[in-house]
């Protein structure tokens, strides 16, 4: 189990912002263009916030919906924000030179593929780091076990096709900026289970996974 409080000292370009201020931890939704349902199950990041309340000992805020734009200075307030959604997605060049920037500069981007998301994220992601791929992390990364143990890589959790889950990874000057899981849908887990049809055992290994996640990118 972590052990420690972790408290928020990024300093984006030299500006301190309103989470920095607080100490607290938010969890943040990436608007986009391009079609794409970006805002589809905001219950998800509020229980997830609340799991992690109860579960380790992370300063997070009031657990509410966040929402944040690329093209606002906003962005620089959280170091971890989150993409998802059914369809497609479209960064201007203008978005794809801000997201890079605060993805160099400290921020973490975890995108969670919602079965419909797939090519256009790694064709817009492509945009903001041309010269690196998304690599496939192995089962003994750090990742998979800082806080609960995944021996067997990301756990299945909304079921559409068969395929196995996969997380895939960008790094940037050695430090993974960019989580991309695929065919497992873990924020689906963390929505109200009005919204899905997944059992609770289910519903469990999505917020320990999801748990994992967050503690990686704000301790790395």
């Amino acid at each position: 189990m972590l052990f420690f409080a972790l408290v928020f000292v990024f300093s984006f370009f030299g500006e301190i912002h309103a989470q920095q201020k607080t100490g607290k931890f938010r969890i943040a939704r990436l608007k986009y263009s391009g079609g794409g349902d970006w805002y589809n199950d905001p219950s998800a990041e509020v229980n997830m916030m609340n799991y992690l309340k109860k579960n380790t000992s992370i300063d997070v805020d009031d657990a509410k919906f966040y929402s944040v734009d690329i093209a606002s200075d906003e962005i620089f307030d959280y170091p971890f924000i989150i993409i998802t959604g059914h369809g497609s997605i479209e960064f201007t060049a203008t978005e794809v030179k801000r997201l890079r920037k605060y993805l160099e500069n400290g921020g973490f981007l975890y995108a969670d593929d919602d079965y419909g998301m797939d090519e256009s994220f790694r064709k817009e992601i492509k945009k903001v780091f041309p010269g690196e791929e998304l690599k496939e992390l192995p089962f003994n990364h750090k990742i998979y076990s800082i806080h609960y143990s995944f021996p067997n890589g990301l756990p299945k959790i909304h079921e559409h096709d068969g395929k196995p889950p996969q997380g895939f990874g960008i790094w940037n000057n050695g430090r993974l900026c960019v989580y991309y899981t695929y065919e497992t849908n873990i924020t689906d887990g963390w929505a109200d289970t009005k919204e899905h049809d997944d059992p609770q055992d289910k519903r469990d290994e999505s917020f320990r996974m999801g748990t994992n996640i967050i503690v990686y990118a704000l301790s790395n």
